[in-house]
């Protein structure tokens, strides 16, 4: 396997920035510090003026393969990852057949062994009914990253509104408990007085009225009480308003949360007023909300209730996003300009760089125990990023690499780039280029 080392570049770790050389080989940081002597050959990359960071882990991606391949597959989107510096990512059971047994999950391990550049992960789901086949995941403590209940918002049987089940699956499931929490009743009802209310047809700009803060707050109190009763470990996705802030803590330090919380980048950069520039473009589930949301959710991320950042990636094809607003699906693609979405804002004053590895790096995998990576360390997998922070560079439609083929950023001027991203000490992406001869590792977990 190919060295290599990079000299004189600054490196963004566990709240420090410190100028460095570092040394891979054999999947492994084997040196970080001043390398003046090395044995055997060696492939040198130059970091002057540049930084280096942990790989990004996305623990909240749709990547659409088995079922959606039309949208979505492995290869694809973790293509498009890797490109936007995520070198790990964690993804969702509601595919088609959805992950809703053991035999099912481990197909999709399967499929990702073969075809997936990043690191890999992926859900067990919950429908309403099974149950057994959900606790038989326990047995897989250490190599599924956990379990994902959709409490609203989803499709066919992935909606999980019987009481009995959740009330089981936080008292029996030993793994991480990840879910989506909106609740669905209330939408409806919202959806309802919209439709009496208006005279003319519903629009994106009624998303926000119909998918609003109650039902995202009232959700997630619900399985915060059930967490509590159970001592379950809970994670609940994407929050978006100021509302749930009011159900997460930093007092205590990550490692040692049983109740954590995820933001996303387009809740953190979006508002609704980007609805009259990107209308169904940027429709999702949970909805983009008013300023004053995304004002909150940044305090959260500076003062450590809000612990994860990620990017809930999901695409759909162009023709299906510009339906009327009803019947245009949810979701976005983001994984290949997340990191530079928030270099954005750090540029902006929003999140120091430190901050940005604490929350998409270091983060996630405190959060799910992840074994050797998400932090710079000698002995840890050597999953790395190159960041320019003077090289600015345009969108261009060609250059996207999701199997979708659009993004809400077509034509945007990002300020910095990603210009090397190396999984497992190989270097996969660099300056345009790819080197293939490698996939990424199954995650695994100490816990």
């Amino acid at each position: 396997m190919q060295r290599y080392l990079i000299k004189n570049i600054s490196i963004i770790n566990e709240g420090e920035i410190r100028n460095s050389d570092i040394l891979f080989d054999n999947e492994r940081i084997e040196k970080i510090g001043i390398i003046s002597e090395f044995k055997g050959a060696v492939s040198e990359i130059d970091g002057s003026g540049k930084y280096l960071i942990p790989g990004i882990i996305d623990d909240h991606v749709h990547f659409r393969e088995p079922g959606y391949s039309e949208k979505g597959t492995i290869y694809t989107e973790s293509k498009a990852a890797v490109a936007g510096g995520i070198t790990s990512y964690m993804e969702m059971p509601n595919t088609q057949p959805p992950a809703l047994t053991q035999g099912l999950l481990e197909d999709k391990y399967l499929l990702a062994s073969k075809n997936s550049f990043a690191n890999y992960s992926f859900y067990m789901g919950v429908s309403n009914d099974n149950l057994q086949e959900v606790l038989k995941t326990n047995l897989k403590i250490n190599s599924v990253c956990g379990v994902k209940i959709f409490m609203g918002s989803s499709t066919g049987n992935m909606l999980v509104d019987n009481l009995l089940t959740i009330e089981e699956i936080f008292k029996n499931c030993e793994l991480l408990i990840a879910t989506h929490c909106e609740d669905e009743c209330l939408i409806n009802e919202n959806l309802k007085r919209v439709k009496n209310r208006k005279e003319h047809s519903i629009s994106i700009f009624d998303h926000p009225i119909i998918r609003n803060e109650e039902a995202c707050y009232n959700s997630s109190f619900s399985a915060v009480q059930l967490a509590k009763k159970h001592g379950a470990r809970l994670h609940i996705l994407h929050i978006s308003t100021e509302m749930e802030l009011k159900l997460f803590s930093s007092i205590l330090p990550l490692k040692d949360k049983r109740i954590t919380s995820e933001v996303c980048v387009h809740h953190l950069y979006f508002t609704s007023e980007d609805y009259k520039v990107y209308g169904n473009l940027i429709k999702c589930n949970p909805s983009i909300k008013e300023s004053f949301n995304k004002t909150a959710l940044w305090k959260g991320v500076n003062d450590g209730s809000l612990d994860v950042i990620a990017t809930d990636h999901a695409p759909h094809k162009w023709d299906e996003k510009q339906l009327p607003y009803l019947n245009a699906p949810s979701g976005i693609p983001l994984v290949q300009y997340a990191l530079p979405m928030m270099l954005e804002c750090y540029k902006n004053g929003l999140i120091s760089l430190e901050m940005i590895v604490n929350k998409m790096c270091h983060g996630p995998a405190e959060c799910f125990r992840i074994r050797e990576r998400g932090f710079i360390r000698e002995g840890y997998y050597g999953d790395c990023v190159i960041i320019d922070l003077d090289q600015g560079k345009q969108v261009k439609k060609e250059e996207i690499l999701y199997k979708c083929g659009w993004s809400p950023f077509i034509n945007h001027y990002f300020t910095s780039v990603i210009t090397h991203t190396f999984i497992n000490g190989h270097l996969v992406y660099g300056n345009g280029h790819w080197y293939e001869s490698k996939k990424g590792a199954r995650l695994l977990f100490s816990r």
